[in-house]
Formats: structure tokens, C-alpha cells, sequence
């Protein structure tokens, strides 16, 4: 007999593993959205060479705390965006195995898939806001470095220095009253098809991937797999998911920029960013933070699979109830 789903406890664990999660890589997260967001100058130049080379930067402008520069908005809205994002598939995914064969229960792919892309879409209410309010405080640093280097433009060289002054403090509140005052509410959801291209996209190879290898690694005596598979599964999955929509997100993070620096393009919507990167910078700008996502994805769902496998949720109802 299947075991019936209870989803307070799943909310619960998504909720929990997403605030982990992007604390230890937020750093890392910042850096892909600067390096996606800038553009090579006419004579090659540009402001960060490499993936370590923003870290360096960042940090001796800005300080330590720089690396987290719009992490308090991305940690308390990532916790219904895990949440509902890790429960959700769950959910699909249990609905869905109620029309499998009546001995195992088992999903098709098929239905693996669009359980995920499911959760995928589900997400996008909350992750669209969180997204854009996180890319302006993260590439605020960028901006101003670039607003006071192009009055003194390096000569040669292939790599512009970033000036030493600090970016002004901006606030994740005052972006979101300035944008709903203008725009109303929807105002926030500036890029939210380019949003749901890659989060439906990473969904579908994410979580079927995930269950696949997460199968393949030894069993608690509850039937769940041990801590280090859930998390090498995690792993594995998110970083090939990662990299396969890299292109999505480049695009999505490029369309949510609200302020860009002197120069640089805007864009109208999904086509005609596609079609302007393309034409400016090449196929392989689509492939910008590639590195940094893959890094940052990687342990992040690795973290977020292990302690949503934990029980915390139905631990903690279960001493309350």
C-alpha cells in the first residue's frame, strides 16, 4: 500500500535546506551574475578575466561582507522557493504514481519529467522577484566600478581595473517599492518567462536525474538512501542541470538588469536577447558563469537534497502534534 503524503513536513524540510544551501554558496552565485552581466568593451577589454579574478576584486572593494551583497533577500525568499519547489516535485510525483502499475507504482520518465517541470513551474511566483531583486544588489558592485573606470579607461590592456571606491548602499526593499510604484506589482516579474524557461528546463533534467541516482546508493533501514548519496545525487544532477541551462540563464539575468552600465545593451525580451548576444558576442557567451553556476548548483542541491532527507519537518511536527 503506498504511504500517504503529508506536505506540512515536506515544506518544512524544503524550506530548512534552501536557507543552508545558499548561505555556503552565495559568494560563489554572486560572481556568475557578474561575470554573465558584463560585456567585453571594443578593444577586448573587460572588467573581471575570471571566475577568481571577480572574487579578488569584489573583495578588496567591497570587503568580505561584499560577497554577500543581496544574500538577506535571496535567504528569506529562498525558503518558500525550495519549499515549494522540493515539496511540489514530491507531490506530482506521488499524484502522478497513482496511474503506474498497481504492484510497484513506479513513474515513467515521461512522468518524472513532468513532475519536475511541474515543481519547476510552480516555483516561478516566488523565484522571479527573488531573482531580480538579488541581481540588482549583486551587480551593484560591477556598475559603479564600471561608472568610475570609464572616465579613465585602460589603454591596452585586456582587463579594466576596478576602482577602489565602494558601491552606495541600495536595499532589496526600496528596488521593489521604486518598481511597484511605477510598474504595479508585475513590475517584479520583469524576465519572469526567461525565469520559467530555465527553471521548468532545469527541473525536468534535475529531478528525474536526481531520483535515478539517488536509487543507486545504499538504503537506511526506513528505505531512504544514506546522507552522502542523497548528497552525491544532488550533486551530479544539479551541476549537468546547471550547465545544461546555462544559456537560459544568461539570458534571464541579462533581461532582469535594471541599471547597466555606460554602453551596454538592453534588451526587449527572450528573442531578442538570444539574438543580440549572439550577434555581439558570440555562442560562447552563453556559457558565461557556466563554472560559477555549476559550482554553485552543484553543492547547493547536494545540501538541499541531505537535509530535506532528514526528517526535520516530521520530526518537529511530530514532537508539537
Amino acid at each position: 500500500m503506498q504511504p500517504e503524503f503529508i506536505l506540512a513536513p515536506k515544506v518544512i524540510n524544503g524550506g530548512i535546506a534552501g536557507i543552508i544551501g545558499v548561505t555556503c554558496v552565495f559568494p560563489i552565485d554572486l560572481v556568475k551574475t557578474r561575470l554573465q552581466n558584463q560585456e567585453v568593451g571594443p578593444k577586448g577589454e573587460k572588467m573581471y578575466s575570471s571566475m577568481l579574478d571577480c572574487f579578488k576584486k569584489t573583495k578588496a572593494r567591497e570587503g568580505f561582507f561584499g560577497m554577500y551583497r543581496g544574500s538577506a533577500v535571496n535567504i528569506l525568499l529562498i525558503t518558500p522557493e525550495k519549499a515549494i519547489k522540493l515539496a511540489a516535485n514530491d507531490f506530482f510525483r506521488y499524484h502522478l504514481s497513482r496511474f503506474g502499475s498497481q504492484d510497484k507504482r513506479k513513474l515513467t520518465l515521461t512522468q518524472e519529467m513532468i513532475a519536475g517541470g511541474s515543481a519547476g513551474f510552480c516555483q516561478i511566483v516566488v523565484t522571479t522577484p527573488m531573482e531580480l531583486l538579488k541581481i540588482q544588489l549583486q551587480d551593484a558592485g560591477r556598475i559603479a566600478a564600471a561608472a568610475t573606470t570609464a572616465s579613465s579607461p585602460s589603454g591596452n590592456g585586456s582587463t579594466i581595473t576596478a576602482s577602489a571606491n565602494k558601491p552606495s548602499n541600495i536595499s532589496a526593499t526600496k528596488i521593489a517599492l521604486d518598481l511597484i510604484r511605477e510598474r504595479g506589482i508585475f513590475g517584479l516579474y520583469r524576465g519572469v518567462g526567461a525565469t520559467m524557461l530555465r527553471d521548468v528546463s532545469f527541473s525536468v533534467i534535475y529531478f528525474p536525474l536526481f531520483a535515478h541516482l539517488n536509487a543507486l546508493g545504499p538504503k537506511r533501514s526506513n528505505g531512504e538512501s544514506v546522507f552522502w548519496a542523497s548528497f552525491l545525487a544532488g550533486c551530479g544532477a544539479g551541476s549537468t542541470a546547471a550547465f545544461a541551462v546555462n544559456p537560459f540563464d544568461v539570458v534571464k539575468t541579462r533581461i532582469q538588469v535594471l541599471k547597466r552600465a555606460a554602453g551596454e545593451s538592453s534588451y526587449s525580451g527572450i528573442i531578442d536577447a538570444i539574438r543580440q548576444i549572439y550577434s555581439k558576442e558570440g555562442i560562447q557567451a552563453f556559457f558565461k558563469g557556466a563554472g560559477c553556476r555549476v559550482i554553485v548548483i552543484a553543492p547547493l542541491f547536494g545540501i538541499a537534497q541531505t537535509v530535506y532527507y532528514l526528517g526535520v519537518g516530521e520530526y518537529f511536527l511530530g514532537r508539537i502534534m
